[in-house]
């Protein structure tokens, strides 16, 4: 059988417990470190990144207080985390090891100790130390992903008298774990504003998941909010989590929720009373601390009234409800974001363009914008990529041209000018309702999006 490769410290004042000890683990370790002198502990504990540390209570001669084995165990605690200590301790000092325990040990060992029990507490420890490393790992990975998605959704930006109502709404709410609902066209900023709400919070060192519901089949819901058990059905070939489990102890966005058929809305309703999620193919319910945010295109009260949406549901969610204006209706805040954009793609890009002039600045508040902030920020992305004089112009955006013309002529029936008006007419038409719009258009969500992104809207 191979060797492990964890690293153990050994440290006693008899140099034949040393030994003993060191042969006895040598079967199954490749890396043993042994000490006298508990001075030297701190300093190689600090060079190595030890799994275990084996640790006398007592190092002088006649001393039973183990004041000197508690300070290191502190010591190791609190600098090497991921270290399990190990106390070895006389049979009359077996009360002082438990109050170790307390202070953080794993587990003690009575002198004279038995092989084989030593042998299982100490591969006990290491496989703890090493679950702790990975848990770190992860933790570690989870902190450098979530760094990354937040940078594309910074800070919120607006100066407009509702932008500064909500952002004082955000700092009010953010301190608890009220259920929020956010309203809003598309393009508005809904998740922008949820996860300044998280990064605000109490939970922000822990997740953040975003749930587009209604992107999710009537199939796949529960699998994928509640997690299922493998052999669950068809394609479950692995143990799976869900993402409201995933979510645990951070915050979960359930965007779209409005698009909800009643019967997932029943399901949906049944967490949110009981905070315990059953993964598909179990009966063992498990509890589930999140703070929920959920967000909508739609009108929820319109939708009760139609008995589309249920009224139980509608009053769980929004305890505090917070209504994102469409930028057609804080025209203040365009030349804001419009810089804003500006500086981040000439940056990304690698470009030097002038800030934008007075001239374009009244086009583009004039413009209705009906995809919103997201809109406007694709527009921006594509006028500085393709810009060469460092200067943008109302050439730079097409659509600008068209803005007084609402039905255009297209005598050159150019068919991707034809596709954008109409997406952008339609979108209007439905004010900002993306599923509405797509519907009408004949295509999937997910289409409409990609066209949308293509034709800068």
């Amino acid at each position: 059988m191979a060797k492990s490769n964890a690293k153990i410290l050994i440290a006693d004042d008899d140099d034949m417990v040393l030994l003993s000890i060191k042969l006895l683990l040598e079967q199954k370790y490749t890396e043993i470190h042994t000490t006298n002198d508990p001075k030297r502990i701190p300093s190689l504990a600090r060079q190595i990144n030890f799994d275990v540390a084996l640790l006398d209570m007592n190092f002088r001669q006649g001393d039973t207080s183990s004041t000197e084995g508690l300070f290191l165990l502190r010591h190791l605690v609190e600098n090497h985390p991921e270290t399990q200590v190990i106390l070895m301790t006389a049979f009359g000092e077996i009360q002082l090891a438990v109050e170790a325990i307390k202070e953080g040990a794993m587990d003690f060992i009575v002198k004279p100790w038995e092989n084989e029990k030593l042998q299982t507490t100490i591969a006990n420890a290491v496989s703890l130390s090493t679950e702790k490393r990975k848990v770190r790992q992860l933790q570690s990975k989870q902190r450098t992903i979530t760094a990354a998605v937040d940078s594309q959704y910074p800070a919120i930006i607006g100066n407009a008298t509702p932008m500064r109502e909500i952002l004082q709404m955000v700092d009010k709410i953010s301190g608890t774990d009220a259920d929020i609902l956010i309203l809003g066209e598309n393009g508005t900023g809904k998740e922008v504003i949820a996860r300044n709400i998280h990064r605000k919070s109490n939970r922000a060192d822990e997740v953040f998941i975003s749930v587009d519901l209604g992107a999710l089949s009537e199939l796949l819901f529960e699998s994928e909010l509640f997690g299922h058990k493998k052999g669950a059905f068809t394609d479950a070939k692995e143990d799976r989590v869900g993402r409201i489990e995933a979510a645990n102890g951070g915050t979960l966005f359930l965007d779209e929720i409005g698009n909800l058929s009643l019967p997932l809305q029943s399901k949906l309703l049944t967490f949110l009373q009981s905070r315990q999620v059953t993964r598909v193919g179990t009966n063992n319910p498990i509890d589930v601390d999140v703070r929920i945010i959920c967000a909508t295109n739609c009108n929820l009260q319109k939708l009760v009234k139609q008995n589309q949406f249920r009224e139980d549901l509608l009053y769980r969610i929004n305890t505090v409800e917070i209504t994102i204006p469409p930028l057609r209706e804080r025209s203040d805040d365009i030349l804001l974001l419009s810089n804003h954009y500006l500086k981040s793609y000439s940056k990304k890009y690698q470009k030097n363009i002038s800030p934008i002039d007075n001239t374009l600045e009244s086009h583009l508040q004039k413009h209705d914008w009906p995809g919103n902030v997201r809109e406007l920020q694709h527009a921006i992305e594509r006028a500085v990529i393709m810009n060469e004089s460092g200067v943008l112009t109302i050439n730079d955006f097409q659509f600008l041209s068209s803005d007084n013309n609402k039905n255009p002529s297209f005598d050159n029936y150019n068919l991707e000018a034809v596709e954008a008006w109409a997406i952008k007419n339609a979108i209007k038409k439905h004010h900002g309702n993306i599923s509405h719009a797509a519907k009408e258009l004949g295509l999937s969500r997910g289409s409409l999006y990609r066209r949308m992104q293509r034709y800068g809207i």
